[in-house]
């Protein structure tokens, strides 16, 4: 097959999932890009994980009590998955429907709005937005628990105009008015949760939604030009059909899985990188009755996303996860798991604890000095490491070449093994002179597999490979 189709399949499961083997993008380009695609956006084509199995290596993982076993069990879920839309999706949701264990009443609560964006995170986004208002992490998370019918808590209200649905604006006009966050706080009165019961004797139960229609807000109220005896469920019905819901979207779909935007706050008087792109996605919202699934069928099919190759900035996740993808390491869970998902948080996405409601600032702003040094380390030690089945295979498709490879057939072949990634020339040019001053590269030599390895880890090194 064409060099081009491992590439444009590479590009396609970096962005649709955590990256591949070269071993899988083989497979997957000769089963071709469409069915691949459509196998992505229909995750229940594929195996799920078995949890159950998983309890029996990772029995702290049952009660999901604490922060770190969270952290541990959805990063290897991300590694291992079968579905790799699935998690990037929940991923992607996550990072605008922000709940933090910071401000958490029980942090298993996390992990079921999670497995709500699992379910519903490519399906309609008015029922997304219905769950999320219902969802029990989240209504205490934004103290929707404390907002009554006497005493207004606009928190929630606030929030669902400006960070989850809408945004402040488009086109430089603001998308509502402080008079709608508080019509929009009336509506959600009454909304609330059940206590959970307490954790002894036989363990915590979770919080449930529930509705006191005592405790709402009967009267009459104008949101978005509307008027009526509102609820929260008219609330939603009302927002999702709003142009600046399509484009708010419409650009976190580009942002996350196209190309980096200007981050969230600018958006209002900033326009998209991409009008036209952002245009096709506007109208699939509108077209397919808010159906998330459209969108990103026509988004990863489109000519904006094959050529926008290396346009984002991996994330702390996708670094991690991806690098254990390529590796195969860690399919199951053994000693080292907890340190290898506390490398996220250490290169600035604590998962399962954003730093305000506003989630992360993505882009160019994930790297920094330190964080910088964290992603180097991280990827050199494991495409370093020759024991890793992955880099073993990497080894063995290049040494199946011939007898001896030039400098120039190394540093390619290690590119393309990586999922075809490119260099500069400039640096392309550094790293062939440096395989060229250690002498021939015999592939029967006892250093070759050595040699691989460090010329790997030469790679990850570089500015290019922080992209995806």
């Amino acid at each position: 097959m064409a060099d081009k189709d491992i590439a444009l399949m590479a590009h396609l499961m970096r962005r649709a999932g955590f990256g591949a083997t070269y071993e899988e993008l083989e497979a997957r380009a000769a089963n071709g890009y469409e069915a691949t695609v459509e196998e992505l956006v229909n995750p229940e084509s594929q195996p799920d994980i078995e949890r159950d199995i998983l309890m029996r290596y990772q029995p702290q993982w049952v009660s999901q009590a604490g922060l770190e076993g969270q952290q541990e069990e959805w990063t290897f879920r991300m590694i291992n998955t079968k579905r790799p839309l699935e998690e990037k999706i929940a991923l992607f949701w996550h990072q605008i429907f922000c709940t933090g264990h910071a401000k958490c009443e029980y942090p298993r609560q996390q992990q079921i709005e999670f497995d709500m964006f699992r379910t519903m995170g490519m399906g309609s986004f008015e029922d997304l937005l219905m769950g999320l208002s219902q969802d029990p992490a989240m209504v205490f998370y934004l103290d929707n628990c404390m907002s009554h019918k006497d005493a207004i808590n606009e928190n929630w209200g606030r929030e669902l105009l400006e960070l989850f649905s809408m945004g402040v604006g488009m086109d430089g006009q603001a998308n509502y008015s402080e008079d709608d966050v508080k019509e929009c706080a009336r509506a959600f009165t009454g909304w609330t949760v059940t206590n959970s019961v307490p954790r002894y004797p036989y363990g915590k139960y979770e919080a449930a939604f529930i509705y006191d229609p005592s405790d709402h807000d009967y009267g009459e109220k104008t949101f978005l030009g509307e008027s009526g005896n509102f609820n929260g469920e008219d609330v939603v019905r009302i927002i999702a059909r709003q142009p600046g819901t399509a484009r708010f979207v419409a650009r976190h779909l580009y942002n996350f899985f196209v190309a980096d935007e200007p981050q969230v706050p600018a958006w209002q008087n900033t326009p998209p990188r991409d009008p036209e792109a952002i245009k096709m996605l506007e109208d699939e919202y509108f077209r397919t009755n808010y159906n998330i699934r459209s969108m990103l069928r026509v988004l990863f099919t489109s000519d904006f996303f094959k050529n926008a190759r290396f346009t984002k900035v991996k994330s702390p996740t996708e670094t991690v996860v991806g690098t254990m993808r390529l590796v195969e390491d860690f399919d199951t869970p053994k000693p080292g798991l907890n340190a290898m998902a506390l490398t996220i948080r250490y290169m600035g996405q604590d998962l399962l604890n954003p730093p305000t409601v506003e989630g992360w600032h993505t882009g160019r702003e994930w790297i920094d000095s330190g964080t910088l040094v964290e992603r180097i380390n991280f990827t050199a030690d494991a495409v370093g490491d020759t024991s890793h089945r992955g880099v073993q295979a990497i080894i063995n498709r290049l040494a199946s070449r011939g007898d001896i490879l030039s400098p120039e057939q190394l540093v390619d072949g290690c590119l393309e093994q990586l999922g075809a990634y490119e260099l500069a020339e400039v640096t392309r040019n550094e790293l062939v002179e440096l395989a060229r001053s250690e002498g021939e590269l015999r592939t029967g030599a006892d250093d070759f597999g050595q040699r691989v390895s460090q010329m790997l880890q030469s790679i990850v090194a570089t500015t290019e490979y922080l992209f995806a």
